[in-house]
């Protein structure tokens, strides 16, 4: 099993992470949600440290009983279902550099912490996240139902917008990683549409743009009740792959 070293990393590592929290972080008190702001004091994250995964672990097991589960970077669909499942969230441990701080091809420390981690101790998301994977798991030998399920996660998980008190906030870890597209996904530039799985899944992405479009849920529990629609579909739909589909 793969573990945090964190002696190995680097001052650079440490200014990289400064550097994109302090960015960030003013960004977010209008922007989040209250469950990631709510997260982000729980777990003890600062500009001025690098989590250590122990630490942050001790708190995510008493709070909803999930795991940061050190993985190289990108994993196969089956090891990271199957994490998952199992309430262990794959994240990277390898930082980006300072000439790397506004794109990367394949999401760092910082996306998969920072982006994600707090919203590890919202019980109804984890939920969410241990149902979809469940249902991802019994699919995953059929590539086009797994694809459908990535657009679930990618339009939630990922990129996924929540109407609390009539404000519109962010939960989706892509969007609160990034300074530029937390402004986007709120302004009257972007589209925003309900949440509804159909249409999600209908809807296809691409990684190197801010997205065409947003889906708003309007709590967590909605979110997590919406996995029977997702069953649903994919037995309509699982053994019918859009012509395109490679």
């Amino acid at each position: 099993m793969m573990k945090q070293k964190y002696d190995k990393y680097t001052p650079e590592d440490f200014q990289v992470w400064k550097t994109l929290y302090e960015r960030q972080i003013v960004n977010l008190p209008q922007a989040a949600t209250q469950a990631y702001l709510e997260g982000l004091k729980l777990i003890h994250f600062t500009a001025d440290k690098i989590p250590n995964f122990d630490d942050t672990n001790a708190v995510l097991r008493q709070l909803t009983g999930w795991q940061i589960h050190v993985v190289p970077g990108l994993i196969d669909d089956d090891k990271f279902f199957q994490l998952m499942a199992n309430c262990r969230f794959p994240a990277s441990t390898w930082l980006r550099k300072m000439n790397q701080m506004d794109y990367l091809e394949e999401p760092d420390m910082f996306h998969d912490v920072f982006g994600h981690v707090p919203m590890l101790t919202n019980q109804p998301f984890v939920d969410f996240l241990q149902e979809l994977s469940k249902i991802a798991l019994r699919y995953i030998d059929n590539a086009w139902a797994i694809h459908l399920i990535s657009r679930i996660y990618w339009f939630t998980v990922e990129f996924g917008l929540i109407r609390e008190n009539g404000l519109l906030r962010i939960y989706g870890a892509g969007i609160l990683s990034s300074a530029g597209e937390t402004k986007y996904s709120l302004s009257k530039e972007a589209t925003q549409l309900p949440y509804d799985v159909d249409q999600v899944m209908s809807t296809s992405y691409r990684k190197d743009v801010f997205q065409s479009q947003y889906f708003i849920i309007n709590s967590y529990e909605q979110l997590f009740h919406s996995t029977a629609a997702i069953e649903d579909y994919l037995e309509k739909h699982a053994d019918k792959p859009e012509p395109n589909f490679a």
